[in-house]
């Protein structure tokens, strides 16, 4: 049954809802040659590479559980306002000379105000945005206005986290709905924007909530998602939470290879932690992105030993703005 579904990938459909349970199960060697396999199909080789600026920072009126940034919890972050315009600049600059990555402006709270808004699209136009300047923004619930005017800026990505399953993320934050965060992708993505949108796992989700996310990136068609591990922050309410074994990451890994065989997979935030000396298996588990350097409030792996470690694997970097392959949209 496995090598049905892997053929079925590899041709550029999703395992179905039925079939997925199974993956969870299989044999480990057998499901990472599967991953790999569908990964080589649709990107070769290549590995994409982002970045991100944290240019606000702290004070956030949502309470999400897992978050340090949130005003809610008693965190010890760095906390400070919109960055300036000439420090932004300079920041986005360094990380897209190289040509190899993009770089994303995330800010704390539950949208940018006007000014903040317009101060970040003055600043891409200076930059000259665009597929010459890949910037992607991680900007909280903006109205359509708002995405349009950042797409005609020159922003060519927008990132918005559905986090987890509808089922679960009443489990994790009480001052946002889910469907709001699920018609932030929508209006994105008719502003004309790409998006970026995944989740947070070791929330304390089922093997089930995983599924049924995948299976919403799936119906949204989404190229790329974002995997993030949780790292229990000292001062969240999720502080004692057991964190993820790495053989369980590199599972759900995996699984949304199978679940999203031509959706770019960037493993983000908690890989250095979570997953230790197993980080070159995310690539054996069918990932084809990566952030590298800090995330928002906890250090990361550095560009420079990224590099390294894909070199090492015999792989190359992809162009930040590299097209998707065209996908189904399907949940059967």
């Amino acid at each position: 049954m496995l090598q049905t579904i892997i053929e079925k990938a590899v041709a550029g459909t999703g395992c179905t809802p039925e079939d997925a349970p199974g993956l969870i199960e299989a044999n480990e060697a057998d499901l990472f040659a599967g991953a790999t396999q569908i990964r080589e199909a649709h990107f070769g080789n290549t590995i994409q590479l982002c970045c991100i600026i944290n240019a606000k920072s702290g004070k956030c009126d949502m309470d999400c559980r897992f978050c340090s940034q949130s005003g809610h919890n008693s965190t010890e972050i760095e906390v400070y306002p919109f960055m300036e315009t000439v420090d932004l600049q300079n920041q986005i600059h360094e990380n897209i000379k190289n040509g190899d990555r993009m770089c994303g402006v995330v800010t704390s709270g539950g949208k940018l105000s006007t000014a903040e808004l317009k101060q970040l699209a003055e600043t891409v136009k200076r930059i000259g945005g665009g597929e010459q300047a890949p910037i992607c923004g991680s900007l909280g619930r903006l109205p359509p206005e708002d995405l349009s005017m950042l797409k005609q800026s020159g922003v060519t990505r927008f990132h918005h986290n559905l986090e987890t399953s509808e089922n679960h993320y009443p489990q994790i934050c009480s001052t946002q709905e889910w469907s709001q965060r699920l018609e932030t992708v929508k209006a994105a993505q008719a502003a004309g924007l790409k998006v970026c949108s995944g989740g947070l796992f070791g929330l304390g989700e089922s093997w089930h909530d995983r599924i049924d996310l995948a299976l919403t990136l799936r119906e949204l068609g989404v190229d790329s998602v974002p995997i993030n591990f949780l790292y229990a922050h000292p001062g969240t309410p999720l502080k004692d939470r057991q964190q993820l074994s790495p053989a369980e990451a590199l599972r759900i890994i995996a699984l949304y290879r199978f679940l999203l065989p031509t959706v770019t997979l960037r493993i983000c935030g908690g890989r250095s932690h979570i997953l230790a000396h197993r980080q070159a298996d995310i690539f054996a588990a069918g990932a084809n992105g990566l952030m590298t350097g800090n995330y928002l409030t906890v250090a990361g792996s550095q560009y420079e030993s990224d590099l390294q470690l894909i070199q090492s694997l015999g792989l190359e970097i992809a162009p930040p703005q590299s097209p998707p392959p065209s996908r189904p949209r399907s949940r059967s």
